[in-house]
């Protein structure tokens, strides 16, 4: 392999050079803009939807007799 294809960019920005402080991320930067896109919800993990009838009956589960 050339050292072209050995070479791996940031996850985040696709323009940097993978740095091994901040693997897989270039720099703390992008590493903190991949945090923030998941704790906002722009990220998502593919699944089912939930029943919202059942997540309803979860909110007033009567909880005194554990």
């Amino acid at each position: 392999m050339s050292p072209v294809q050995e070479t791996r960019l940031c996850v985040g920005c696709r323009k940097h050079p993978v740095d091994d402080r901040w693997r897989p991320f270039c720099s703390e930067r992008c590493k903190l803009l991949d945090l923030a896109r998941w704790a906002d919800g722009t990220y998502r993990v593919a699944a089912e939807p939930l029943d919202p009838a059942l997540d309803a009956d979860a909110d007033f589960a009567d909880t005194s007799e554990i």
